[in-house]
């Protein structure tokens, strides 16, 4: 009787094993995300940590495979990708789609900072603790898009650029062909009449080799570094109000993400909290490197940029800014909210960034 009853016990063992491993099979998912990056990209090692995460937080329950730029569809298709669930998740830059929605601009690219002194990190408070999340998610309604998004890397602010000659005034700027990013930020220069191109990161280099444009921004030292603009032009300018604010997303299917238990997307929530900060981190680091490298390596000139460019550009970008509130509501109250917001935070972040900025520069004047 007692063989019995061990032998019972044993198959219900096995059977009750067997079935958690067949439960655990069903329940992981390995999710396909293609990125607007090669997987070589800073940004995608990044986005690799991010999926680590949340793959440790599921324990193994959810996996993201990171597929690169072009692998499924173009990079100006990824979110059309997303929605209709031809992969699951993308990851991109959300002014990417303000053909959309002009409002896209306010959560990928603020121009000029939203108008209203907003930096990276002063962004991050508002969009975690001001409204912005609430409005991120509205953002995918207004645009009809089958979509739940979370912000990864917050990037700023971008470098003006690079130049073939030096620049001592907005004048000698407008001399120059200029690549710039898409949308308000590249219609903010034309506004103030610098000659703006727009084409994507991939044409910039040969256009330069080739003499189409005389100048060009991408983004910071790092990233311009690997693109080797070093190689064509030498006179680099840090300082620049198009893009004080660049966020990178990632994109999931909406039913994709709803699929998922609470736990599952506490965890892409809690993975993509943490990569705002390590994106931070790590940019500062390496953009230091990189530009340690350009200056004592590659014969790279590092310049002030123009005091007349900063009043120049802020009107142009805030007259954008009004223009597209007048004329669609959700821009509107997107941009109400940043605006309420700078007015209670950015006079503290302002002025107690004004001793660290001051700090900074003295030790940087110090170690040229």
């Amino acid at each position: 009787m007692n063989k019995i009853i061990k032998s019972f016990i044993s198959s219900v063992a096995v059977a009750a094993a067997s079935l958690m491993i067949a439960n655990s099979a069903m329940a992981a998912k390995t999710l396909k995300i293609q990125l607007a990056v090669p997987t070589t990209s800073d940004e995608a090692k990044i986005v690799q940590d991010f999926a680590d995460d949340v793959a440790n937080l599921t324990q193994g329950e959810v996996k993201l495979e990171l597929l690169p730029a072009g692998a499924v569809v173009g990079v100006s298709d990824i979110i059309d990708a997303v929605d209709s669930g031809l992969v699951d998740g993308g990851f991109a830059w959300t002014h990417y789609w303000s053909g959309k929605h002009p409002a896209a601009m306010l959560f990928g690219s603020p121009v000029a900072g939203a108008g209203v002194g907003i930096d990276n990190i002063a962004f991050m408070s508002w969009f975690q603790y001001g409204g912005g999340s609430q409005l991120y998610d509205q953002l995918w309604k207004e645009m009809k898009l089958n979509v739940k998004g979370f912000m990864l890397q917050p990037v700023g602010p971008e470098a003006l650029g690079w130049f073939k000659e030096p620049i001592n005034s907005m004048d000698d700027f407008r001399k120059y062909r200029f690549r710039t990013p898409p949308g308000i930020p590249g219609q903010s220069y034309k506004d103030i009449g610098v000659a703006s191109v727009s084409m994507g990161g991939g044409d910039i280099l040969p256009a330069l080799e080739k003499g189409t444009i005389d100048a060009a921004e991408w983004c910071c030292p790092k990233p311009d570094s690997i693109f080797g603009f070093q190689k064509v032009l030498k006179h680099y300018y840090l300082q620049g109000l198009h893009q004080v604010v660049v966020n990178a997303d990632i994109y999931f299917n909406g039913d994709v993400y709803n699929s998922l238990t609470d736990q599952q997307k506490k965890s892409i929530e809690v993975a993509a909290n943490a990569s705002l900060m390590k994106a931070i981190s790590y940019r500062i680091i390496e953009n230091g490197k990189a530009l340690k490298d350009l200056t004592d390596n590659h014969g790279v000139i590092l310049h002030d940029t123009p005091a007349d460019y900063f009043p120049a550009y802020m009107e142009a970008a805030k007259a954008s800014l009004e223009k597209n509130a007048a004329d669609d509501a959700f821009f509107a109250k997107v941009w109400q909210s940043q605006k309420d917001f700078a007015a209670i935070a950015v006079p503290f972040w302002a002025g107690a960034q004004a001793s660290n900025a001051s700090l900074g520069k003295a030790f940087a004047d110090s170690v040229k």
